[in-house]
């Protein structure tokens, strides 16, 4: 059995504040800034296969994130779909 006798037993954070000395924040009311609406990221991956097979990683706003879901949800439709869709219109608009 192992010996725990030699074991230190002086704490490493020394004597705590006393009372007096403690900080007053719990009884203090509490007072948080209401949060903005919450950034639900829905899973795409439960929609349907695309069978694409090249990765297109990129960075986008939340704000955008939240338009492209929300179109793609709407019209029944994979993100990739969206996109291919907005590059079209781009490339046709753009060739006017």
């Amino acid at each position: 059995m192992a010996d725990a006798s030699k074991l230190k037993t002086r704490s490493r954070l020394g004597t705590p504040p006393t009372p007096e000395e403690a900080s007053r924040n719990l009884q203090a009311p509490e007072a948080a800034p209401a949060p903005p609406a919450p950034y639900v990221r829905r899973d795409g991956r439960s929609m349907r296969r695309s069978h694409r097979t090249v990765a297109f990683a990129t960075r986008v706003s939340p704000e955008f994130d939240v338009r492209i879901r929300d179109i793609a949800e709407r019209d029944g439709l994979l993100l990739v779909e969206v996109l291919e869709k907005a590059l079209d219109a781009y490339e046709q608009q753009s060739s006017r």
